[in-house]
């Protein structure tokens, strides 16, 4: 049977600018804006620059996608940074990023979020560990893949769930997800405004860290700034996944813009006034001295509600946790199926359900290899590598952006032009210099399993002409 889709197997366009929107918030907010705090505050900044960390990641966020809605306006075909590669580049460097997302970025992510997933119903509700006879029992002395498997179990429930829920419509998946990032406004914006008005006292915290603490001097304020960046960009990570669905939004050259902005926009005011009503509950010494094992917001919520409020966090974050995975499990798939339409891909990939018009191979994909990533445990070391992947896809498109336009084939109003793309090529190239400084062996697995890539793309292009 012949692998090609019917011209009337195609996705079906149902998300409009709304439900868009909702998209991008729902990718982007998860549980980092809950931990960072604590590993910011530890760097020695004070309180205006840890501020100020969030608010310039938000911008930089924004630029990346001005420079990613100008590309945008080039197509109306699902795929996302796949596809904006394709027309600025050419086939090659389009399947390299399309293989660093398959083989790594998506995985990776989705696996993170449902073992994270996991561990907060572990805080909340104690999970049963059905398999720890064997939690010693390890592959290659670092995977132990039977170890939290009680915690493991429920992150594979998750990813098969939202898979199933997906596999059901783009208009289902985008209601649902729709329901979950409401929820997630209307809790955050409830933990801010208590947050904000609050002007009671707060209990002492002893720690050996608020008396050796050092406030950083020189170059090394500056350094400590640059890491507490990274700590807010793995927060602002992922709005570049609502690209993928472009071949289901109404008017995606439009629609896909506008919710990208102001998708990020919101984000970006959620996350300042958010840890400003950290910093107005907590002392940034109390702040410090919390472990960094724990996750700050907690500390905050029982100051701010007792017991009470620390429940109404847990759940917070599972809302949180359980809509960034729904989101990232229904964008990702889209890319694959647009590569493997392409010819780039295994053409299984790019099959349509009959009924349902989802692609529900590549989503069945991302579930079984999520569960794998999940299973080892080896998604950690991964997850590290997807900030530094991606601003080294963002430079690649910020440069496009500078050239496509000069050349007369962008033909829409770019935003900033050309100050937004040149700010985001230059940071990107300063932020990729600086991880293969600082972080050397990650950054070299991460190109090595990028540049695993090429002698597919090679057997690819051969089948494809044949």
């Amino acid at each position: 049977m012949n692998d090609q889709i019917k011209p009337e197997a195609s996705l079906k366009r149902t998300l409009g600018l709304f439900a868009s929107t909702l998209m991008v918030v729902g990718i982007v907010i998860g549980s980092g804006v809950f931990k960072k705090i604590v590993p910011m505050s530890q760097t020695g900044l004070g309180e205006t620059a840890i501020l100020m960390a969030w608010l310039l990641a938000g911008v930089i966020s924004l630029f990346a996608a001005f420079t990613v809605s100008a590309l945008a306006s080039l197509t109306e075909e699902s795929g996302g940074l796949y596809e904006y590669f394709r027309l600025s580049y050419g086939d090659f460097l389009a399947f390299i990023s399309g293989w660093a997302d398959f083989i790594i970025i998506s995985p990776a992510a989705t696996a993170a979020l449902a073992f994270l997933f996991g561990e907060i119903i572990n805080s909340f509700i104690p999970l049963y560990n059905p398999l720890d006879q064997w939690k010693d029992l390890s592959i290659g002395g670092f995977i132990f893949p039977f170890a939290n498997s009680g915690v493991k179990l429920v992150g594979i429930s998750a990813i098969v769930i939202l898979t199933g829920i997906n596999t059901l419509g783009s208009r289902e998946s985008g209601v649902f997800n729709s329901i979950i990032t409401s929820a997630k406004i209307l809790g955050i914006s409830v933990l801010i405004i208590v947050g904000l008005t609050y002007s009671g006292q707060v209990a002492e915290i002893s720690s050996t860290l608020t008396s050796s603490m050092k406030v950083p001097q020189g170059m090394l304020f500056f350094s400590a700034f640059f890491a507490a960046m990274l700590s807010a960009f793995w927060a602002y990570n992922g709005w570049e996944t609502a690209t993928n669905i472009s071949g289901e939004i109404v008017n995606p050259k439009k629609n896909l813009p506008l919710a990208l902005t102001i998708g990020l926009s919101i984000v970006a005011l959620i996350y300042t006034l958010l840890n400003y009503s950290y910093f107005n509950v907590l002392s940034l010494e109390q702040i410090r001295a919390i472990h960094s094992n724990e996750i700050g917001a907690f500390i905050v919520a029982e100051t701010l509600l007792g017991n009470f409020g620390k429940i109404l966090l847990i759940v917070l974050l599972v809302i949180c946790v359980f809509g960034a995975l729904n989101s990232t499990i229904v964008t990702s798939p889209r890319k694959f199926y647009r590569m493997a339409q392409q010819g780039y891909l295994f053409s299984h990939l790019q099959k349509v359900h009959s009924r349902f018009r989802t692609p529900h191979v590549s989503l069945r994909y991302m579930m079984v290899i999520g569960c794998i990533m999940l299973i080892s445990g080896s998604f950690d070391m991964l997850t590290n590598m997807v900030i530094f992947l991606n601003f080294v896809l963002y430079g690649f498109l910020a440069f496009a952006v500078l050239r496509l336009k000069r050349m007369g084939k962008i033909q829409v109003k770019v935003i900033g032009y050309p100050v937004v793309p040149m700010v985001l090529l230059l940071f990107s190239i300063a932020l990729t210099f600086n991880t293969i400084w600082v972080q050397p062996q990650q950054s070299l697995v991460g190109i090595i399993l990028v540049l695993s890539g090429v002698p597919f793309y090679y057997y690819f292009k051969k089948k494809k002409k044949a």
